[in-house]
């Protein structure tokens, strides 16, 4: 029997009826282990495919334990998303409202911090524990535009019945997630749902281009404190000697003076006052400045050597790496872009050209160039532990990958072929 895919995106809000219908059969055929006529679309399918190894029953409810008000309180108050709440009021809010729907914002776990919108919607919400302080990951409520936009970190929108759970398939829902543009890292989720008659194929572009514009005034607000703190700095180090450099807490540079300047300098997770080694720079003595850190560099020449690096990809949503060595350990985030390239070398120890790791990111071996840029950004990340022609990790450095208990939820938001292969590789044969 031949199977389509189905996209309820194609069809227009007057034919929501037989849009649900058939995203039920293709639900029911799914919960069974069945193929339908229809085929879920391929994120819908691979979050059903999580919700099930994660153990989410079908027919559950999606009550979850809140957060305390206090820890509510504190994640609010400590994300830079309260910084653009009026932006998304603004965009979102009022259009929920007028909609008959309601704007949800997460953080990176998918608990909800806010919600707003249509007071009749907000009743109705509460009845499914879409309120403030719950959890909408994929692992507690299976698939939903929250919890599958965390996992794949990309715009998603779940119409009806593309819902894992029986009890949410009267709901619409579109999110998008919102990174932090100084570091890469996600914020959380902005969400638009409502009851599947307010299903519109459009709201997922308007929840898009609100998150991009949230993420601009971010971008915005960041320069203007680097501005700031580049007054503060520049008299600073004109009474200074030898190289030194001012850069704010996420490591980006405002001022530097005896040593050529850099966009940014790659700070450990563990950062703080003292004598700290740098991969880039070396042994440098670090003091406190409002706004970032004065680093004064004292042992430029002596970078010290790693001997080990785990690349940590067994949390889908944090990717980061761990490097020891001799001036002592340290740990980064890595973006999904440089988590995919390490994982790559990790795999082909003996190297890659630029055009092999062109088709093992984007199947094109023509994109040479933005493969280069990438890995210039890397090398500069991970001074002495990268080599050239070909890429490669070098042969001294001990090399570790932990990945997730299941090969398929590898880099989940990945679609470089190698990435895809590997995950193929895992997949359970056709019944």
């Amino acid at each position: 029997m031949k199977t389509t895919s189905f996209n309820p995106a194609r069809f227009a809000p007057s034919d929501a009826s037989e849009t649900a219908g058939h995203l039920q059969q293709t639900w029911a055929a799914s919960v069974k282990g069945e193929r339908g006529t229809f085929a879920p679309r391929p994120v819908i399918g691979r979050s059903w495919q999580r919700a099930k190894r994660f153990g989410v029953n079908p027919e559950q409810g999606t009550d979850s334990i809140l957060l305390h008000p206090e820890e509510l309180e504190h994640r609010r108050t400590s994300t830079a998303l309260a910084d653009v709440m009026p932006t998304l009021h603004g965009g979102l809010g009022t259009v929920a409202d007028a909609s008959q729907q309601i704007m949800v914002v997460t953080d990176p776990e998918g608990r909800v911090l806010w919600r707003e919108g249509n007071t009749s919607v907000l009743r109705r919400a509460d009845t499914i524990c879409l309120e403030e302080g719950a959890a909408w990951s994929e692992d507690t409520t299976g698939t939903n535009a929250i919890g599958t936009a965390l996992s794949a970190d990309a715009p998603v929108q779940v119409h009806s019945a593309e819902h894992f759970v029986r009890t949410l398939r009267d709901w619409t829902c579109a999110a998008a997630p919102v990174h932090d543009p100084r570091d890469g890292r996600l914020l959380g989720i902005i969400d638009v749902s409502g009851p599947d008659s307010t299903f519109h194929p459009a709201t997922l572009a308007l929840v898009d281009t609100v998150s991009r514009l949230a993420e601009s005034e971010l971008r915005t607000a960041h320069l203007t404190a680097i501005e700031r703190l580049r007054a503060v700095a520049a008299p600073l180090l004109c009474r200074l000697d030898g190289p030194a450099l001012v850069v704010d807490t996420h490591g980006w540079l405002a001022a530097v003076t005896g040593m050529p300047p850099v966009d940014r300098v790659p700070l450990p997770d563990s950062f703080g006052a003292g004598h700290v080694w740098l991969p880039s720079l070396g042994t440098c003595a670090v003091e406190p400045m409002p706004g970032g850190w004065l680093l004064r560099v004292t042992g430029a020449g002596d970078p010290g050597s790693a001997g080990r690096l785990v690349l940590d990809l067994a949390e889908p949503r944090r990717p980061h790496i761990t490097v020891a060595g001799t001036a002592g350990s340290w740990a980064q985030d890595l973006s999904p872009r440089h988590a995919e390239l390490l994982y790559v070398l990790a795999v082909h120890r003996q190297g890659r050209s630029a055009a092999q790791l062109a088709v093992d990111l984007f199947g094109d071996p023509t994109r040479t160039v933005t493969v280069r840029a990438e890995l210039s950004r890397v090398r500069r990340r991970l001074i002495g532990l990268l080599d050239h022609r070909p890429y490669r990790f070098r042969e001294e450095v001990e090399v570790e990958v932990l990945l997730p208990d299941d090969p398929r939820d590898l880099l989940p938001h990945s679609t470089a072929p190698a990435v895809l292969g590997a995950r193929a590789t895992a997949e359970p044969a056709p019944s």
